[in-house]
């Protein structure tokens, strides 16, 4: 009888051993030497596109993809192609009457997006190193979003209810780490920043996580834009390798022109909307300081942080927006609109006696803004070409410096759930954390975050510094904007950014075509406080008149 259990024991220990040795064996993506591709980019004519490693260290694909493999494997190629034409770079309104008219599901929706996730971002060929996390129980959600239009199919909802979405990974997500792309905060959890909480009482999917610039391109000097040490480095659908993707929220810039979700949200500090959404052809809205909360956001500056929607198109763009506003009474500057941006699209809109400012060094310096120009007035509006004052923004690097400095302990302490794991609290812990494996850390260094030790400036000098700023940036866009009687402000991608970031106005960036390269370019529109609605009026009628995105090539 002892001989009997002695073998059971051994016989249940050796199937547990093996069901565990299965489970660890299955492997659905393999990590390769990256080496060649680095060598191939060595003599880039962009320094910072000479990459000392392209492929993560620390991020194991298969953590993010073996969760859902089951369920996306099962889907057929005839199912994709079959759902194809409801979904791929179709706006929001027409996705959700494919739905309405059974066409697709929801749950069909979400398997459409991870079926392509699946297939480019698990091919070291195409990947864009851009999917940090996916959320396990998204398929769940999307089958309760079909259950509840099937009991309830008249009721009023939304139009991002059901809509898959990815956040750029300093967004807090409750369930997926926040990790701001850092090593540092790698285990970091938390719950649902507030625009989140916004999006899902919508009824919004939140798809999963995506790379960015680590720590929202404030940590290296001179460094590639998109890269992470978590994810690696982002690479652009149009060229891999060729074009940069712009950044900070380089991985929602990227996910969206490869069609990997409806929708995603990015953040900018100055530029960081702007210029990835540029680089990947795609909508992008930076809005009014205060439009939309920044809490549970891992900042660079409150002063002048904010989210905002990055998608294929304006009225997605609006309809994103939309479901992320909300007075937070945590973010001393939210405020509450009664604005709906998503009503400003429905009516046909047109140029048709617009007014626009247009930079003349733009003119004579680029052919496809000088070209664009034409065409604006071919539809019917004025364009004053002008040539501002030159302005420089002393101080401006300070701001930043001095509040990521207050801002970030401030985050840790707030919104860091398991503090005995994250354990740094600051600037200082952060470096010398990265100096304890610098290679894998910062292998192009810290230089930003040792600026950020070194400045000394007061509070109250912070203070003048911001007034002057914001002061000097207002007159730059209002001289012209009231002199004329203007609408918006024309410029090319993250050009003025700065200027639209001291002054906290709004800018919304619309494909305006590609260079001769096939690298993309974007029309940039900037107004007043609080104009948003303004801009995606401007900024659909662009689009509608010209429609110029294209699908990058590979990714169709």
């Amino acid at each position: 009888m002892k001989n009997l259990v002695v073998l059971f024991m051994l016989f249940f220990v050796f199937s547990c051993k093996e069901k565990n040795v299965t489970e660890k064996a299955q492997v659905i993506w393999h990590p390769y030497n990256d080496s060649l591709e680095i060598a191939g980019n060595a003599n880039h004519k962009i320094a910072r596109m000479q990459y000392k490693l392209i492929q993560s260290k620390v991020l194991d694909k298969n953590d993010v993809f073996l969760p859902l493999y089951d369920e996306v494997s099962k889907i057929s190629e005839l199912d994709y192609e079959k759902w194809k034409p409801f979904v791929l770079e179709q706006n929001i309104p027409t996705i959700q009457a494919n739905i309405k008219d059974g066409n697709l599901s929801y749950e069909n929706l979400v398997l459409f997006y991870l079926y392509r996730i699946y297939k480019y971002e698990l091919n070291n060929e195409t990947t864009l190193n851009t999917i940090l996390a996916l959320n396990k129980d998204i398929l769940k959600e999307a089958r309760a979003c079909d259950q509840e239009l099937a009991r309830n199919p008249n009721s009023g909802r939304h139009l991002i209810y059901g809509m898959p979405i990815l956040l750029k990974d300093n967004i807090d997500t409750f369930g997926m780490n926040t990790t701001a792309g850092a090593i540092a905060l790698m285990a970091n959890e938390t719950d649902d920043a507030f625009i989140v909480e916004r999006l899902k009482e919508h009824g919004a999917l939140i798809l999963g996580k995506v790379n960015l610039s680590e720590w929202a391109y404030f940590l290296c000097k001179g460094c590639p834009v998109g890269y992470s040490a978590v994810g690696g480095q982002t690479l652009n659908p149009y060229g891999r390798k060729v074009f940069e993707t712009g950044g900070s929220s380089a991985g929602s810039g990227t996910s969206i022109a490869a069609n990997y979700a409806v929708a995603a949200v990015g953040t900018e500090t100055s530029g960081s909307i702007l210029s990835p959404s540029s680089q990947n052809s795609v909508v992008g809205l930076k809005p009014t300081i205060g439009l939309l909360s920044r809490s549970g956001i891992v900042p660079i500056s409150s002063t002048l942080d904010t989210p905002g929607p990055m998608t294929k198109n304006t009225i997605d763009n609006a309809i994103l927006l939309s479901a992320m506003t909300g007075k937070d009474l945590s973010d001393v500057k939210s405020v509450d609109t009664f604005k709906n941006y998503t009503e400003a699209l429905i009516k046909p809109a047109s140029l048709e006696g617009k007014r626009f400012g247009a930079f003349e060094t733009l003119m004579a310096s680029d052919s496809i803004y000088a070209a664009t120009i034409a065409t604006i007035r071919s539809l019917g509006a004025t364009v004053v070409v002008f040539t501002p004052e030159e302005l420089e923004l002393p101080g401006f690097l300070s701001i930043l410096n001095i509040d990521m400095k207050n801002d970030l302990p401030s985050y840790i302490e707030q919104n860091v759930k398991n503090k005995k794991v994250v354990k740094v609290t600051s600037i200082e812990d952060v470096i010398l954390f990265n100096k304890q494996d610098s290679l894998t850390r910062i292998p192009y260094g810290q230089g930003l975050f040792e600026g950020i030790v070194a400045d000394t400036t007061s509070s109250e000098s912070l203070k003048v510094i911001i007034a002057d700023l914001e002061q000097k940036s207002r007159i730059y866009f209002d001289e012209v904007l009231e002199r004329d009687n203007l609408d918006a402000i024309l410029s090319i991608n993250n050009y003025h950014a700065g200027y639209a970031a001291a002054a906290k106005y709004p800018a919304l960036t619309v494909p305006m075509g590609y260079k001769t390269t096939g690298e993309p370019i974007s029309l940039t529109f900037i107004a007043k406080q609080f104009e948003e609605d303004k801009l995606l009026q401007l900024g659909a009628a662009f689009e509608n008149a010209t429609k110029l995105r294209k699908m990058p090539k590979g990714f169709d």
